[in-house]
Formats: structure tokens, C-alpha cells, sequence
């Protein structure tokens, strides 16, 4: 029986640590990472590198497809007067540049993307990096970000954009 009482004491003073722990506070937080990516430092910039970039590009297809309508509204208008081959040569031709300008808007896509990418990520990083730092220092169990829908309910949780902010040394 004595043997019995003294297992039962060591498991205790085992089992104790893992008790205590189970134990842990949770501690929740939210920030909305839209509001914090709007006034991070080097965004605004970006933005307007972007809407130029944008710009460029449009006005390049806008260029395409002007010289395609240009000489579609040729080729419709002296038909009549072309023989078969030169036709058949006229129609290939109009098919061709419409394939390029197609081929153009989905590089144009890709590109626009990777651009964003290389300009982005280096502030989306910093940001991250921050949150993470602030839910560290402040010892928050779970961080979530309100500003992409994803948080359904929220009662008891702290704001960390204040803390983020801080961090950044932004206002």
C-alpha cells in the first residue's frame, strides 16, 4: 500500500509541469492588415511605380489595337479590289497581330504580377516581421487579421495595430 502512495506521489510531482502548462492563458489578438499595409513607409511609392507601369502598358496595347482597326478598316474597305492570294495574306496578317496582342495582354498580365511581387513583398515582410515581434513581446497566443474577412467574431481580443505601429515607429 505504501508502494502504491509513492507511485501516486512521483507521478504527481512528475506530472505537475505538464498540468501547469495546460493551464496557459491564452491571449488573442487582431489587426487588420489592410489599414497597417496602407501607411507602411515605401507603399506609396510603389503604388504610383505600379499605376505607371500600368500606364505604360496600356498605352502600348491601346497602340496594338489601333494598328490592328487601322488596317482591318482597310483590308474591309479594299477587298474588292485584291485578289485571292493577296487576301489570304491580308487575312493572315490581321489574324497574326490579333494573336500578338493577345500574347501581349497575358505577358503584360504576368508581368504586372511579378512587378507588384518584387515591389510588395519587401513591405508585406516588414510588416510581418513587426506582428510577429509585438505578439512575441506582448506574449499573444494567436494573432488574427481581421482585414481579409477571416475573423467572424471577435470579443475578447486586443487591437496590436497600435503596438505594430509603434514598432514601426510609424503614427
Amino acid at each position: 500500500m505504501r508502494n502504491v502512495l509513492k507511485i501516486f506521489v512521483i507521478l504527481g510531482i512528475f506530472c505537475m509541469p505538464l498540468f501547469s502548462n495546460a493551464q496557459k492563458a491564452i491571449k488573442l489578438g487582431h489587426i487588420n492588415s489592410n489599414d497597417l499595409l496602407k501607411i507602411m513607409p515605401g507603399r506609396d511609392s510603389a503604388q504610383s511605380i505600379l499605376e505607371k507601369h500600368v500606364k505604360d502598358l496600356e498605352k502600348t496595347l491601346k497602340g496594338m489595337k489601333s494598328e490592328l482597326e487601322t488596317k482591318y478598316q482597310d483590308f474591309m474597305s479594299n477587298q474588292g479590289q485584291m485578289s485571292e492570294l493577296i487576301k489570304q495574306s491580308k487575312t493572315k496578317e490581321l489574324q497574326d497581330m490579333q494573336a500578338r496582342i493577345e500574347e501581349f495582354q497575358d505577358n503584360a498580365q504576368k508581368d504586372y504580377q511579378d512587378r507588384e511581387k518584387k515591389l510588395l513583398t519587401p513591405i508585406i515582410d516588414k510588416a510581418k516581421k513587426a506582428i510577429e515581434d509585438v505578439a512575441a513581446e506582448n506574449k499573444y497566443t494567436y494573432i488574427f487579421d481581421s482585414g481579409v474577412g477571416s475573423l467572424l467574431y471577435q470579443d475578447a481580443s486586443d487591437d496590436i495595430l497600435p503596438l505594430v505601429k509603434k514598432k514601426l515607429g510609424l503614427k
